[in-house]
């Protein structure tokens, strides 16, 4: 192995460590968060370590991913004719700005993953699964802080950043704050969708183990935990995003989804919560009441914005305002200023239009497609009683109910065009490609 290959490695796991680390921004740096960084010294040493060795070729997987770069940018670039003003120009380019680094990690970040070992697989989930358990245990001391009157996000990042960030304050009962824990990620809603990948994908493989196993133990009280953080976000797009997520697993684990070993973490969680709600009934009932209600302001927000679809496609039908433009459109018609569409498909239709409806469309049939290809590797390896099979088809099936999950929590908030995403697409798509070299010799 060459130092320039070590080095990829090396870069792509710190990328996934980090990749919801949302607050680690510089403004000097153009307003560039850690991920962005890492990210671009990712690409220069892959590029590197493919020059050193003279290889230029890519496997399928992620040559397709190159295909869909190609007509997303091209839907991009028509859509640019459609910017009217210098604002939405700026907005526009920094929208360019991410997409390009976001497909050029997930084409990267597949061929690495395809050419590298299982083991390394393991190791790039688990590096993704542990960067996120981390920013939920940053999310948990922040919390702790701001009940004792610190702001923790001053303390430990603003000497990183030189920026300003503090937890959410989402009102006040009788004088005491409502905090909602949105941890290194810049919502609290972002942390709860984010926290999806890590609970559903976990847990048909924790659910798989073998009674002893020496994972099943530190599992159970991940789930717990993650489980925890999740509920003090009190997100109610997470919470519909983990509904679905739940009721995919339904399908192949209806069994073991009450059996005792998932309910133990779960009822650890709720033991938890339990004590907590007892010991402040009142404050925590008129908390929860108010994020059950239908008919506030915020729900208005959420719902108001797909009154824009049929506004903005009378004008510009195929190809939409332009990327990343929707803000702009929102703010000439409202006055508010750097306002998101609060849904991932308003901006899909508002911005790109139908034909960037489409090219997403098959972007995620595709997706989908490849973990129904991981679901038949892991039968294929059951048939011939590979113990690997124990492993495989839980993981898809984790992967499946993650992506049906975040697509549902996207109805209402908009984190698919985040780089967690992109990081779950790269083990998601590469999954079948690793796995499928077990079954080779026997075909």
């Amino acid at each position: 192995m060459t130092r320039t290959h070590r080095l990829t490695d090396l870069l792509f796991l710190a990328t996934l460590f980090s990749i919801t680390f949302e607050k680690l921004r510089w403004e000097a740096l153009g307003g560039a968060i850690l991920p962005d960084l890492l990210t671009i010294l990712f690409l220069v040493a892959f590029a590197a370590d493919r020059v050193v060795r003279g290889d230029v070729r890519l496997p399928r997987a992620a040559a397709t991913v190159g295909v869909f770069f190609v007509a997303f940018l091209a839907v991009y670039l028509v859509g640019f004719f459609n910017l009217e003003t210098e604002q939405a120009l700026v907005q526009y380019a920094k929208g360019l700005a991410k997409f390009v680094l976001h497909f050029l990690f997930l084409a990267a970040g597949v061929a690495l993953l395809v050419r590298r070992s299982e083991r390394f697989y393991w190791r790039a989930l688990a590096t993704l699964v542990v960067g996120m358990a981390a920013n939920a245990a940053y999310g948990v001391l922040q919390l702790a802080a701001a009940r004792a009157g610190v702001n923790l996000d001053s303390v430990v990042l603003a000497p990183l950043t030189g920026g300003a960030s503090a937890i959410n304050v989402y009102g006040a009962v009788e004088g005491a704050r409502v905090y909602r824990t949105n941890a290194l990620t810049g919502d609290p809603n972002h942390l709860a969708i984010m926290l999806l990948v890590p609970l559903l994908v976990l847990a048909p493989l924790y659910l798989r183990l073998e009674r002893g196993h020496r994972l099943r133990l530190p599992l159970a009280a991940l789930l717990a935990f993650l489980l925890l953080v999740f509920l003090s976000t009190l997100s109610r797009s997470g919470a519909l995003g983990l509904l679905v997520g739940l009721l995919v697993l339904a399908v192949p684990y209806r069994r073991l989804l009450v059996s005792r070993a998932l309910l133990a973490p779960v009822a650890a969680a709720a033991a938890v919560v339990a004590y907590a709600v007892y010991r402040r009934l009142d404050f925590f009932t008129v908390v929860l009441r108010s994020r059950f209600q239908t008919d506030d302001r915020s729900t208005s927000v959420h719902l108001e914005v797909y009154e824009f679809i049929p506004d903005v496609l009378a004008a510009h039908p195929l190809f939409g305002l332009g990327l990343n433009n929707f803000s702009v459109y929102y703010e000439f018609v409202t006055g508010k200023t750097n306002w998101g569409p609060h849904s991932f498909y308003v901006a899909l239709l508002v911005e790109t239009g139908l034909v960037g409806l489409v090219v997403f469309a098959v972007f995620l049939r595709w997706l989908f497609g490849r973990i129904r290809a991981a679901r038949s590797v892991g039968r294929a390896l059951a048939a011939l009683r590979d113990p690997a099979a124990a492993r495989v088809r839980p993981l898809a099936w984790g992967l499946t109910a993650a992506l049906a999950g975040t697509l549902a929590a996207n109805l209402f908030y908009l984190t698919m065009i985040l780089y967690y995403f992109y990081a779950f697409a790269i083990v998601a798509v590469a999954a079948p490609a690793v796995f499928d070299r077990r079954v080779r010799p026997y075909a």
